[in-house]
């Protein structure tokens, strides 16, 4: 009961605050703009041929309901926040009349799929080769790893998948240049689609844990390092405790919080997709679809990317909060 009145229910509290400053902020920077999302639809229509006046007013007052934009700008931030509960992020403006959602939805799973398993494995590598260069770092590997990491980690990610797309793909076409699957194949289970999959993942991926890994290897080793000369640690080799015990439960557990931080809020940026990446491999995640609808002014799009990228990041740092007691005992008994 204290650690929920205490530490549980105050957390989710702020996670609540948290998705309501974002969700507001992600209502109002677009209306700050000064494109007309309503304007732009019409001129785009007026186009194909002449419009009657009294159609175009017509079309015009069902724009702004559809798009939210009806009203003083605090109805449209009460009807913002009922549509938002339900789940109705309203249609899209590139592709009309498909609803927002429905776009998100179809971008998910690819950006799940890539950002999720390059971010977990760049983390697990991270850490593990991280401990081995703090413990031994004084050898010849450490700091060759070192130097190799430091001159590999501030290389922006386009220009990493660039040089990828360059070597792999057309120097040496081993994998595809762009897109999720074969063309012409239909999601399911079947080796075949795994395989195309796999094989059109492995760059954008693969760029994504050679620029990720470094910041986790770095703040490792660094942790690490400190570790290594405390007192509990040099205490344990006196005491001729196993090696192994000393790097699983006293170097590696110990490092744990800071790093469980950063793999909750790299998780949950997931959400949010890998923009440039996704865009250079033309990987169809939410970074794609992002970047359409940036381009093309779809404000519907962009909030309902943001919202979910919003609360993705809070979630994520709202489950590592929780479960900081199962890492820490110290929590349990603050």
């Amino acid at each position: 009961m204290h650690l929920l009145k205490r530490y549980i229910i105050p957390r989710l509290i702020q996670w609540l605050v948290v998705i309501f400053v974002g969700v507001t902020v992600a209502f109002i920077v677009p209306r700050l703009s000064p494109l007309d999302p309503v304007q732009n639809t019409l001129n785009r229509m007026a186009v194909y041929g002449l419009m009657y006046p009294e159609a175009v007013e017509s079309l015009r007052a069902t724009l702004e309901e559809l798009y939210g934009l009806k009203g003083t700008v605090f109805e449209q931030y009460i009807a913002f926040w009922k549509r938002l509960l339900t789940g109705d992020f309203g249609p899209s403006l590139s592709v009309f009349p498909t609803p927002v959602i429905q776009l998100i939805l179809q971008a998910l799973p690819w950006t799940i799929g890539l950002l999720v398993t390059s971010t977990i494995t760049a983390w697990i590598l991270g850490i593990v080769i991280g401990t081995l260069a703090g413990v031994y770092s004084e050898s010849r590997f450490s700091k060759v790893l070192e130097t190799l990491v430091m001159c590999i980690s501030p290389i922006p990610y386009y220009i990493m998948a660039l040089t990828l797309v360059l070597l792999f793909a057309y120097l040496i076409p081993i994998f595809p240049l762009a897109g999720g699957a074969a063309i012409g194949l239909r999601p399911s289970f079947s080796w075949t689609f795994i395989s195309s999959v796999l094989k059109h993942g492995f760059l954008p991926a693969f760029s994504l844990v050679i620029i990720s890994m470094g910041w986790y290897f770095l703040s490792q080793k660094a942790l690490t390092s400190t570790l290594v000369a405390s007192d509990f640690v040099t205490y344990a080799r006196i005491a001729a405790v196993p090696r192994r015990t000393i790097l699983y439960r006293y170097l590696i557990r110990n490092s744990l919080l800071p790093q469980a931080t950063d793999l909750a809020l790299g998780l949950g940026s997931v959400f949010g997709g890998a923009l440039i990446t996704e865009v250079v491999f033309s990987y169809p995640g939410i970074g794609q679809v992002l970047n359409t609808a940036i381009f093309q002014g779809d404000f519907n799009l962009m909030m309902g990317i943001i919202i979910l990228s919003v609360v993705g990041i809070a979630t994520g740092a709202l489950i590592i909060d929780l479960l900081y007691p199962l890492l820490d005992p110290r929590v349990r008994y603050h």
